[in-house]
């Protein structure tokens, strides 16, 4: 996943349905000589309008939170969309526009407190480790760093197979990624994790090797292909939100016909986009064990 000099405005176009972080507040600089502990939060995607309902697919939204032991103050920290989760996932086909219009940015959100009855009803909070206020102000400044230049969300991890030595070709980067550096990072500064199992949610798509189309200006702009610009628009039209249940069995019926029985899928990564040819079984959601990391230094002796 590619890094940017810088993080982008965002359109006027790009609406969300719910305002991105809307409690957010700058990360506070913590005294030295404080005890941190650190939480690992996660419940089912959309868990405030439908409960554990996601919860039974295993789609899980993951955080981290910290608790001061100095000042007895809670803060949680997590990385998710502006914009939600399908305007990430496809893009808007706009009048007059040849180019698909992308609204998919994902960002660091930080604020005080955290809410337990939303981590603890359908999914987990529990402490990880703890770390000193030196470590945590470090893990700060790290975190301006992933913010500003990691910008854009990537719902698909794509791989050759689901043989777990497979090769994979594109790694998604969203809530989840964004918890697991920042463990690394903790780990990197000294943190001991404690020995817990945990499990993360990944949506993957299965591919032979992927194919390179261009990007942008390449495939849409004066000289580029208008063929393959038109299939590109065609393939996305389903995916629009839709008004009717009838519009969306209509379009569903297109997507499988699409993507299962012609195995195609293009992928918008990086700002190129790259031909998918699909093969069995085409999609799987995992909840798949990735362990706390070990870290590269001495502990701070927290």
């Amino acid at each position: 996943h590619r890094r940017f000099d810088y993080r982008p405005k965002t359109d006027p176009y790009c609406q969300a349905r719910y305002t991105f972080c809307p409690t957010g507040s700058d990360i506070p600089v913590m005294k030295e000589e404080d005890v941190i502990e650190v939480y690992r939060l996660q419940t089912p995607v959309w868990e405030f309008k439908y409960g554990d309902l996601l919860g039974h697919l295993k789609i899980m939204h993951d955080a981290v939170g910290f608790k001061s032991s100095l000042t007895g103050k809670n803060y949680t920290m997590e990385w998710y969309e502006l914009f939600q989760l399908g305007n990430c996932t496809f893009p808007h086909l706009r009048p007059g526009m040849d180019a698909p219009f992308w609204c998919n940015q994902g960002a660091a959100c930080f604020y005080e407190g955290i809410d337990d009855a939303h981590w603890k009803e359908n999914g987990t909070l529990v402490l990880v480790t703890t770390i000193s206020g030196t470590m945590f102000n470090e893990m700060a400044k790290w975190v301006k760093y992933d913010n500003e230049t990691g910008i854009y969300y990537e719902t698909w991890t794509v791989q050759a197979s689901p043989d777990k030595q497979s090769v994979v070709w594109f790694d998604s980067y969203e809530c989840s990624k964004f918890i697991l550096r920042t463990y690394q990072k903790l780990a990197d500064l000294g943190a001991v994790f404690r020995k817990i199992q945990t499990n993360y949610t990944s949506i993957i798509l299965f591919s032979g090797e992927p194919i390179y189309l261009g990007n942008e200006t390449s495939i849409f702009g004066p000289r580029g292909n208008k063929t393959l610009a038109a299939a590109i628009r065609d393939f996305y039209y389903p995916f629009k939100p839709h008004r009717t249940v009838g519009e969306f069995f209509v379009d569903l019926f297109k997507i499988i016909d699409r993507v299962i029985l012609n195995g195609q899928f293009y992928l918008f990564y990086n700002l190129e986009y790259w031909f998918l040819p699909m093969k069995f079984p085409y999609l799987k959601i995992i909840y798949e064990e990735v362990p706390l990391p070990t870290g590269s230094k001495m502990s701070f002796g927290v």
